[in-house]
């Protein structure tokens, strides 16, 4: 798995067309936080309990067209979860894995905010909220 920074990581997305990108935090996350233009949201963990979505990679490779040598970029709040789920990816024999630095809200800053250090919003990249 290779990690981009957020910038990167859309200048891989115009370059890349066929490239998914898949939204990998929870459905409240998604629709409420918001998230990248052009982002297919699968979530990783979800729910009260944050359970793993047993089907993850399975719906993964169902966007991909059931293969595996199609580039992958993942995104999540802060650039954690989404190198587990890539992990799971790369498991399952997917080779061209992206991880978002920082993912879409950044790290926390000294007032333990988001989106004020870094990340894909941060950075003022297209994102949209419902």
């Amino acid at each position: 798995m290779k990690n981009l920074e957020p910038t990167q990581a859309k200048a891989f997305l115009d370059e890349n067309p066929d490239a998914l990108f898949i939204d990998c935090r929870s459905d409240a996350e998604h629709f409420f936080v918001g998230h990248p233009v052009g982002a297919i949201h699968v979530a990783w963990q979800d729910g009260e309990d944050w359970d793993l979505n047993p089907h993850f990679v399975g719906e993964v490779k169902r966007l991909a067209g059931h293969s595996v040598q199609r580039a992958v970029i993942l995104i999540c709040r802060s650039g954690n979860r989404s190198i587990d789920a890539g992990e799971a990816l790369e498991a399952a024999g997917f080779s061209l894995i992206y991880n978002v630095l920082h993912g879409f809200e950044g790290e926390l800053d000294d007032g333990h905010h988001r989106s004020a250090i870094n990340g894909w919003r941060h950075a003022g990249l297209p994102w949209q909220q419902l």
